[in-house]
């Protein structure tokens, strides 16, 4: 077996043979084949789509031949006898215009079993981040009631990407920004005052329209009311509403994060947009916009289509938006001097690239008509004095039908109109409800059938990984009580088979990378089905052939290789669950 301790080795098998192509391309410079200083950046190392033409697959040829001024087959020609020199890799051969397919010694596999067991939960983490700061902003609904549905799908999704950038070696901010500027908020102080008067003994009959109705602000009234006795209960709205506004958001954001909690999320940063305007910063903002030429005063296109008749020209602020790539120029304040949505938008994502590298939204399917133009706006904020603008990607989350039975579900609603995730969380699980917001791309139709979400069957995605994990458990649980266990020496008696599992479990590393890179957490759901679904499939073949199962009672050496071959399944299988903040259950 290759020497497990080398320095190379301590790095993942896909990582390794990077290494080994790369060391290649060296030699062949060295040898004046390739000119010095050829980018290699568009070089890749990847399972091919076939398994059957090998381990892995290169395009270096391909990538490199022209600006070397070679054919890339001849190119290939010299690279594989470069790399065959390697000791761990078994043959490599040329495939099509200048492929090539690469196959690893089985000690190469095996040597990663061993690092897995040696990594344990650190197996798949990666430095690829740099230590590079993201700020990944996420859920930031209106702080006007309990979290709903509506909002589980976008915090799940922001959450699993926070700890995956960290896992790849990012330093992540995860921040909620708190929509308590608009009038949305006057309108919770209003509701919370009617629930302050109930308090107070009044018969306030139905809530009025326009208003919260939801039992959940009823708390809220109590305490206004133990708080100023009836103070306010006559009072002219102008004497509490900022009061009882303060009181209200501040009742609200506890109740949020109290929701946000039952599914494993805490922020490490709640931005006040009320603060932010009351700071001026989106004066400095507007200021800075001013002396980039970026806004002007200027008339506001009128509205596309027959023309309302109240409409009339109004000079406003407007921001450039056009200039990178937006259909027109946007108002960044309101005719009565009042910021935009957008205006105050654009003064956040400012504020917030001042702490980071790159920005991460997530944010509702119903906002993709606002992508084009805050995109803009950041590309403009961060691109002055020529430099690069940082990195700002937004990820739309679609919304999630509640379904059982394959009905659409109703449930009782003590927010008045909606289905709050705390009760969601209380019929199925915060890990059932996590895992299930992954099984989908974020910006496809979902349905969450209530039914089908805890089935034990191999079609509920969350049951057949999770049973996965257990199986493992029970079977080194069983293992031990019979006096056997898991042990590495003797991993050579693993065959084709065994050798297939550790294959895929090896690609965790790099789909680590992947999903980091593209900013997008499924991909870890989706390899652990495809890992659980492998096991699930050597584990029946034991069912007809006892001579492959993981204990054989008359072979302690192959059932201990077995067995060290399974605990590291398993771990590969915690340490992604764990980025998606999933539990990993030893018993179903």
């Amino acid at each position: 077996m290759i020497d497990q301790t080398t320095p190379d080795q301590t790095q993942p098998v896909f990582a390794q043979v990077a290494n080994v192509i790369d060391a290649a391309l060296d030699a062949l410079t060295a040898a004046g084949m390739l000119r010095a200083g050829l980018p290699r950046g568009a070089v890749t190392c990847e399972p091919p789509r076939d398994a059957s033409h090998g381990d892995m697959a290169t395009n270096a040829a391909m990538v490199l031949a022209k600006p070397a001024g070679t054919n890339p087959r001849a190119l290939a020609a010299a690279l594989v006898e470069e790399l065959v020199k390697d000791p761990r890799i078994a043959s490599a051969e040329i495939a099509g215009p200048g492929f090539i397919n690469v196959r690893l010694a089985v000690d190469a596999w095996l040597a990663e079993l061993a690092l897995i067991a040696r990594a344990k939960g650190d197996y798949g983490r990666s430095a690829v981040g740099g230590g590079t700061t993201v700020n990944v902003e996420y859920v930031s609904a209106n702080p006007t009631g309990p979290m709903h549905m509506g909002h589980c799908r976008g915090a799940v999704v922001g959450d699993a990407l926070a700890a995956l950038l960290e896992f790849a070696g990012h330093k992540v901010i995860k921040e909620y920004y708190v929509n308590d500027a608009g009038a949305q908020v006057d309108v919770l102080a209003r509701s919370a005052h009617v629930r302050y008067r109930e308090a107070l003994g009044e018969d306030v009959g139905a809530i009025p329209e326009g208003l919260y109705p939801g039992d959940y602000l009823v708390p809220v009234g109590q305490a206004l009311a133990a708080e100023f006795g009836d103070r306010y209960a006559t009072a002219p709205e102008s004497e509490w509403l900022l009061l009882f506004r303060a009181k209200a958001v501040s009742a609200m954001l506890d109740m949020i994060r109290a929701d946000l909690a039952l599914l494993g999320i805490h922020h490490d940063l709640f931005s006040s947009e009320a603060e932010l305007q009351a700071s001026g910063k989106v004066d400095a903002a507007e200021a800075w916009l001013r002396a980039h030429d970026l806004v002007y005063d200027g008339i506001l296109e009128a509205p596309k289509g027959k023309t309302p008749e109240d409409w009339e020209p109004v000079e406003l602020p407007l921001f450039r938006s056009t200039k990178f790539g937006d259909d027109q120029d946007r108002p960044i304040k309101k005719s009565n001097g009042a910021w935009t949505y957008f205006g105050a938008d654009l003064a956040y994502h400012f504020q917030k690239a001042q702490n980071a590298d790159a920005l991460v939204d997530i944010w509702g399917a119903d906002h993709a008509g606002t992508v084009k133009r805050i995109k803009a706006a950041v590309a403009a904020l961060t691109s002055a004095e020529g430099q690069q603008p940082k990195p700002f990607e937004i990820k739309l989350v679609q919304m999630v039908a509640l379904l059982k039975g394959g009905q659409p579900f109703k449930m009782s609603k003590r927010a008045g109109n909606f289905v709050t995730l705390a009760d969601v969380v209380e019929m199925v699980g915060k890990d059932v409800v996590r895992f299930t917001m992954l099984t989908r791309k974020p910006d496809a139709q979902m349905d969450f059938d209530f039914d089908k979400v805890v089935e034990a069957s191999k079609d509920n995605p969350v049951f057949y990984v999770q049973y996965c994990h257990a199986r493992i458990c029970s079977t080194l649980r069983k293992a031990s009580a019979e006096g056997f266990a898991p042990a590495g020496e003797n991993l050579a008696l693993l065959g084709e088979e065994e050798l297939g599992l550790i294959k895929l479990a090896a690609q965790f590393p790099r789909v680590v990378e992947g999903a980091a890179a593209a900013r997008e957490p499924h991909r870890v759901a989706f390899f652990l089905h495809d890992l659980a679904a492998a096991f699930h499939a050597y584990w029946n073949v034991g069912n007809d052939r006892p001579e492959k199962r993981f204990i054989v009672a008359q072979d302690a050496a192959l059932t201990a290789a077995r067995l060290f071959l399974a605990n590291q399944i398993g771990q590969v299988v915690r340490n992604g669950l764990a980025l998606l903040g999933v539990a990993a259950a030893e018993e179903l």
